[in-house]
């Protein structure tokens, strides 16, 4: 049995953001010392750094389930693996150095890598629906 390089990637990545989403959502407070002062007075302005934490939250429980999901269509890896790489990236600029800035790089690369075997045509389990429907994922060249 050969296991594909997405594989760990999603499975690294998903449980990741699975993790963070979870404690996200349950205990925001935790979360607090690495929210950037003027990104909190923004969310205060708003409505609280609770709020904006656990929606954080959410959507990194929706991505882990997009990275998780082995049925799942492949556009729905492709969507997750954009989401982490941006919302690594944002973070690296609005955020900067701090005590987490290696987690964020690391994220931001797999996340990269697995955007590029997502894009690729391959099959197995999430691209077999599509490639059941007659979409091989390759344009034709003309």
């Amino acid at each position: 049995m050969r296991i594909r390089s997405e594989l760990p990637l999603r499975l690294g990545c998903g449980c990741v953001n699975l993790y963070a989403g979870f404690f996200l959502l349950t205990d925001p407070a935790r979360f607090y010392s690495y929210v950037p002062g003027w990104l909190s007075r923004i969310a205060n302005a708003v409505a609280s750094v609770d709020a904006y934490l656990r929606l954080q939250g959410i959507g990194e429980v929706m991505i882990a389930i997009g990275l998780l999901g082995w049925f799942f269509p492949r556009w729905c890896v492709r969507l997750a693996s954009t989401l982490l790489a941006v919302e690594m990236m944002l973070i690296l600029l609005f955020v900067g150095v701090d005590a987490v800035v290696f987690r964020h790089r690391g994220l931001l690369g797999a996340a990269r890598s697995l955007l590029i075997i997502a894009y690729q045509a391959v099959e197995g389990p999430a691209t077999s629906s599509l490639l059941s429907s007659g979409f091989s994922g390759t344009a034709e060249r003309r």
